[in-house]
């Protein structure tokens, strides 16, 4: 490490995964932004799913300003958030076969949608159960994730598989292994990580992918406008009014 300032270089590092992403991810980005505005056209509904940290992100694309209306988060119990008591409770859900096969039976998820399922490391149980059984049920599965983690660690699910590998898209995120972009020889761990940064950007770059796909086809996108600005709270109601039967999260 340099002699400049952490803070500098961890903006640095952050700045140059970004970099990666815009110039190798381009493709995957607008095939997945294509991919949504499709399944808004064709009547589907959208959900986020994200365990762990992994969850920041998807919550991010739900009930949004700037955002669309239409995402809805998929939730598992005990597995959104640090909240869970004691936190590695939540780590440990990550591992537990069947779980993800049970939300999904209880959800509203159906054939037509889609579903973002975010995971840095894709290695759990959980995600890669997600995806499998998400798209059996024929809804189309874009997975957010570092693809380098196939290559250096081993899958924790039965199949020795990846969520990579049942996904219709996968958006690469950069991540190294770890996910820590500093080290300092007095402190014995690498730190600073940049995960979330970067799998938000990522996110946010489809979603606006999308939006403007849907305003090129003549579709007024279902955007939600900041309940902060004069008229917000009114606009937001006619849109969830108008799409109220694709939106879950305001019952």
């Amino acid at each position: 490490m340099s002699d400049r300032a952490p803070a500098g270089q961890f903006l640095d590092a952050a700045i140059g995964l970004l970099r990666r992403v815009r110039d190798e991810e381009a493709d995957s980005i607008a095939a997945a932004g294509t991919l949504l505005a499709d399944t808004v056209q064709n009547g589907g509904r959208l959900f986020a799913f994200g365990a762990g940290h992994s969850s920041l992100a998807a919550q991010d694309l739900v009930y949004r300003a700037g955002g669309l209306a239409l995402m809805n988060l998929l939730a598992v119990p005990g597995a959104v958030g640090v909240d869970v008591m004691p936190a590695p409770l939540g780590s440990a859900l990550e591992r537990v076969d069947g779980l993800a096969s049970a939300v999904l039976d209880s959800s509203p998820l159906r054939e037509g949608d889609a579903l973002l399922i975010i995971s840095l490391s894709g290695r759990n149980a959980l995600p890669v159960e997600m995806a499998m059984s998400a798209r059996a049920l024929g809804v189309k599965v874009i997975g957010v994730t570092s693809v380098a983690y196939a290559s250096e660690t081993k899958s924790r699910h039965a199949s020795g598989t990846y969520l990579k590998d049942h996904c219709d898209l996968v958006l690469d995120s950069k991540i190294a292994v770890g996910d820590a972009e500093l080290t300092l020889d007095n402190v014995p761990a690498p730190f600073a990580p940049a995960s979330t940064v970067v799998t938000s950007a990522l996110l946010q770059a489809v979603m606006a992918t999308t939006a403007a796909t849907l305003a090129d086809r003549g579709v007024e996108p279902p955007l939600l406008r900041s309940g902060n600005v004069d008229g917000g709270h009114d606009w937001n109601g006619r849109v969830m009014e108008r799409y109220r039967d694709r939106i879950f999260y305001r019952h």
